[in-house]
């Protein structure tokens, strides 16, 4: 067996020094692990839920439960699945909401490019020189703001981030489970936050201009419009990030199994250097990347690139944006099969889909899953319950009266709890924008700085939530490492993101409020009258 290096060792008692008291103890993390893992196996645990909402739909029909849409003025009933139409819809749709689960797809297409990059060792040697290129005290900070700013055009970051943590923590001599569950907290309750506008910025600007129409002769809420307080919240979420990985995240996996088994590749010197055919590899793996970006960037940059926009000729939100996918396969895939053919690694071009068919292979459970899970969301919304949930909750808040910081707070709370069960931040936003849109501009509150505050909730829980789509693809690659964590450990593992990043982005929300920052281009806290 292995055994950690003396190196490996140092770094463990230097961060123990750092962060004293990491014994784990019956806290409240200690009891979320012990309840969560009595919980049955996901794929059973969605099939009970889809049969709660089959019940609750028609307990829920049987009485009128209903809600008003603030913005269309629609009367949204809950409808019973316990009909025949229900029925028939069921058996008739099953196949197809499995098949055309959007997620489904984007990870098989990805994690394919991605095995091939893997497989032919081109990651594992890349991540070993980030590691020695970039400074420990940065690294974990770096992780986590890769993650957030990974989700630029999609869900993307979900997907790549996380794998790719868990090779550099090994590379660094912590548990890979720890770098999974850095980059997932990262990618997921850091979704909205970003240095560079994403596709976020332009679907919630649309609903908040259409809703802003009527406010001061109409107000245009813009895609930079929050984009200087998500830069400082992207820096905050990564310093903060860092700060939980420490205190909590890596000492807490070492208690997963393989903890002892670990060896710290960086203390062998023999490992520091790249043999001279994985240095011509990498150079011909990077030509290969330049020349695609070349490509990519003709088919963008100009006014008239066909990967912009056809009618406005925009980047954002464009082909480029909603096709962010497979050109990411593609960015995997070419340089790692490049680099495998000098290396030796991948012989001829069958060895590709060996690759692709190996990563397939350990997302059976992942696809498993994803065929109750599909059902579930779909069951979900049949019943009208999302919906009404997510106006419910809007009018409980518009009734209490509140005002100033305790309404914001209040505000975001209730936007979070939505989320752990309605997961699409534009459908939230259209139920809550036209209520609380106009109901703080009578308090002389901006339309963009509601928006802000409701893409602070949107993004908190998404990490915590077992229902989140991407949980269980989390799970199972945690499952490579330890078949014992359960959905309390995995949950137990990541609610100190959510809870402290929370706080901490409430805390600097309140400072920017106190200050009367810019929150973007253009846009302030208040409105201009």
């Amino acid at each position: 067996m292995a055994k950690k290096s003396p190196n490996n060792d140092r770094k463990y008692e230097q961060l123990n020094e750092e962060l004293p008291g990491q014994t784990q103890s019956k806290g409240l993390l200690y009891w979320i692990e012990v309840m969560g893992n009595k919980l049955p196996h996901p794929f059973w645990m969605f099939v009970w839920i889809c049969i709660l909402v089959v019940i609750l739909s028609a307990i829920t029909a049987f009485y009128g439960v209903d809600a008003t849409h603030p913005d269309t003025g629609e009367r949204i009933v809950a409808e019973s699945l316990v009909t025949g139409d229900g029925l028939r819809r069921f058996v008739q749709e099953m196949v197809t909401n499995f098949a055309h689960f959007a997620p489904l797809g984007l990870v098989l297409v990805m994690l394919m490019g991605v095995s091939i990059a893997e497989r032919s060792g081109l990651l594992a040697v890349v991540m070993r020189g980030i590691a020695f290129a970039v400074p420990n005290k940065i690294m974990l900070p770096t992780i986590f703001m890769l993650g957030a700013c990974g989700n630029i055009g999609s869900d993307a970051g979900i997907v790549v981030v996380p794998p790719i943590a868990a090779l550099i923590f090994s590379k660094m001599g912590f548990h890979p489970v720890a770098g999974l569950v850095v980059g997932y907290a990262g990618a997921t309750a850091g979704f909205t936050a970003n240095f560079l506008i994403a596709g976020t910025d332009v679907l919630l600007a649309g609903i908040s201009t259409e809703v802003a129409r009527d406010i001061n002769g109409g107000i245009e809420v813009s895609a930079t419009a929050n984009w200087y307080f998500m830069i400082v919240s992207t820096i905050m979420l990564g310093i903060v990030g860092a700060f939980i990985a420490k205190r909590y995240t890596i000492p807490r996996c070492q208690t997963f199994a393989g903890a002892d088994q670990l060896v710290d590749e960086t203390a062998d010197p023999a490992l520091r250097g790249l043999s001279d055919t994985e240095r011509k590899g990498l150079r011909w793996a990077g030509v290969t990347v330049l020349i695609y970006i070349t490509l990519i960037a003709l088919l963008v940059v100009p006014s008239n690139g066909i990967l912009r926009d056809p009618v406005t000729g925009s980047i954002v939100p464009s082909p480029f944006l909603r096709g962010l996918i497979p050109i990411l396969f593609f960015f995997f895939a070419l340089p790692g099969y490049v680099y495998g053919r000098i290396v030796g690694t991948m012989k001829k071009p069958d060895d590709a889909l060996r690759a692709m068919e190996h990563g397939m292979r350990e997302l059976a459970g992942y696809i498993v899953l994803m065929l109750v899970v599909a059902q579930f969301i779909e069951l979900f919304s049949w019943s009208r319950m999302d919906t009404i949930l997510a106006i419910r909750g809007a009018e409980f808040l518009q009734a209490t009266g509140l005002t100033g910081p305790l309404l914001f707070t209040m505000y975001m709370i209730i936007v979070a709890f939505v989320n752990i069960f309605m997961g699409s931040g534009s459908a939230k936003w259209a139920i809550f924008a036209p209520i609380f849109v106009p109901m703080l501009a009578q308090l002389d509150y901006s339309p963009a700085f509601v928006q802000l505050m409701y893409r602070v909730g949107d993004s908190i829980t998404n990490c915590v939530s077992p229902l989140y789509v991407y949980f269980p693809l989390l799970l199972g690659w945690i499952h490579k490492y330890d078949k014992r964590a359960g959905i309390g450990t995995v949950v137990s593992l990541l609610v100190p993101y959510s809870v402290i990043l929370f706080i901490m982005w409430v805390v600097l929300l309140f400072i920017w409020y106190a200050f009367n920052l810019p929150i973007g281009v253009g846009e302030g806290i208040y409105l201009v009258r």
